[in-house]
């Protein structure tokens, strides 16, 4: 007999984990409240999305009754391992979106196996210890002519000027897309993850699916166009790789090269560019560790990295959608339940992190979710993502030691990305 579904709370936007405004709040308000819904019994919240700009926006139509929120490190590692119980196939945002409308913006984080499988294995051959290490030396080149270019000026907006550059780069150089193109990338992939942030609002008359189907058709568009350039070619970028690879008999088609285009362009690149965004200000705001790391820069690397994509949490939560009548911490869930993973909110939990709320880059131990619980759909470029981020601040420190956050991180109004859009940063001139 099946579970009848429970009813949501509906709290006031400021207190619910599912809306923007929860993440608009001071950080120290988000975390009080994310510690207590850690501490109270698993809490299924109403979706009540909107939009000032256009009431009308058919985005509202894609809300659905609720969904559950979990906190929990022990909750989401359970769910992470146990895929044919916690589905992706039916979307990673609250959002009740169409299939399509998930694997276009999606790709194989939005799919089960078999499908992710073979689309996983594909894309694997683009991952190659080969491949990887030959990114490697691209990121230090680009690292250094970025940190080169703002070395005099003395105050930027690190965003802008430094966090965002380094992946997006990297993630075009990877792709084989012209470094013409970078800011049109840019300004789609702000306009997919950061849509609900009034900064990035579509203009008036568009809605919000709409600018939403408009940034991804375009980058889409853009990503055909080179795959197409690429068919056959001998090039070692990861288009030329995708395009041409095969295995068991099977290649990748156009619209699975476009949609995982889109994936990689905005899991690699919004998610790194904020990781950095973020260490800069924990450094700022614990001069201890800061010291430390630059006492002994390679020493305390992979501590400092691991710690800031802790507290960093790039991406907020996952969806995932019940496949079966179940259970979590005791909660009965409903078959088709929606239950998102808040990997920020676990990152923080006092069960698993002595003294969660401390920056602490010798933490013994730092099994942390920045990357996604284990499993399946564990993140494909960790690696990579934790190569950026070191070489980033190992020029950052040999060129502008003293480089500093000199104000509050302009955080993004989204509850799926935990966003940094702007940060003022100070340095004396090289």
């Amino acid at each position: 007999m099946s579970l009848s579904e429970a009813a949501a709370v509906d709290v006031d936007d400021l207190d619910n984990p599912i809306m923007s405004g929860f993440w608009s709040q001071p950080q120290p308000v988000i975390e009080e409240k994310l510690a207590t819904l850690r501490a109270q019994p698993l809490t299924k919240f109403a979706e009540r999305p909107k939009n000032p700009i256009n009431p009308d926006d058919p985005t509202l139509a894609l809300a659905g009754s609720g969904a559950y929120v979990a906190t929990r490190y022990a909750d989401i590692i359970e769910m992470s391992r146990n895929p044919a119980v916690w589905s992706s196939a039916a979307g990673i945002t609250v959002l009740d979106s169409p299939p399509e409308f998930n694997e276009f913006f999606g790709s194989m984080i939005a799919m089960d196996d078999p499908r992710h499988a073979r689309l996983r294995k594909l894309v694997s051959a683009g991952f190659t210890p080969r491949m990887l290490a030959k990114l490697e030396d691209g990121v230090t080149e680009q690292a250094k002519g970025i940190v080169a270019e703002i070395r005099d000026k003395g105050k930027v907006d690190f965003v802008v000027d430094v966090a965002a550059r380094l992946p997006l780069k990297i993630v075009c150089d990877l792709m084989g897309i012209p470094h013409s193109e970078l800011d049109f990338v840019f300004e789609h992939t702000n306009t997919i993850l950061g849509i609900s942030d009034p900064e990035f609002h579509p203009p008036e008359g568009i809605d919000m699916l709409t600018a939403l189907l408009m940034a991804g058709g375009a980058l889409s568009d853009l990503m055909k166009e080179v795959a197409k350039s690429k068919e056959g070619g001998s090039s070692d970028d990861l288009t030329t790789v995708l395009v041409n690879a095969e295995v068991e008999g099977e290649k990748l088609t156009d619209a699975d090269i476009a949609s995982f285009f889109i994936l990689l362009v905005v899991a690699g690149n919004e998610t790194t560019r904020n990781a950095i965004s973020w260490g800069l200000t924990y450094l700022t705001d614990n001069p201890d560790q800061r010291n430390l790391w630059q006492s002994d820069f390679d020493r305390h690397a992979n501590g400092a990295v691991e710690e800031i994509v802790r507290l960093a949490s790039p991406v907020t939560y996952m969806r995932r959608t019940a496949t079966e009548d179940t259970e979590l911490s005791g909660v009965p869930i409903a078959q088709g339940e929606k239950v998102l993973m808040n990997y920020l909110a676990a990152n923080r939990d006092e069960d698993v992190f002595t003294d969660p709320y401390r920056f602490d880059i010798q933490r013994a131990e730092n099994n942390h979710l920045g990357f996604g619980g284990p499993g399946p759909h564990f993140c494909l470029g960790a690696h990579l993502a934790r190569r950026e981020i070191t070489v980033m601040y190992r020029e950052l420190f040999a060129t502008l030691p003293d480089i500093h956050a000199a104000g509050e991180a302009d955080a993004l109004e989204a509850s799926f990305i935990h966003g940094v859009k702007h940060l003022d940063a100070e340095f004396t001139p090289a």
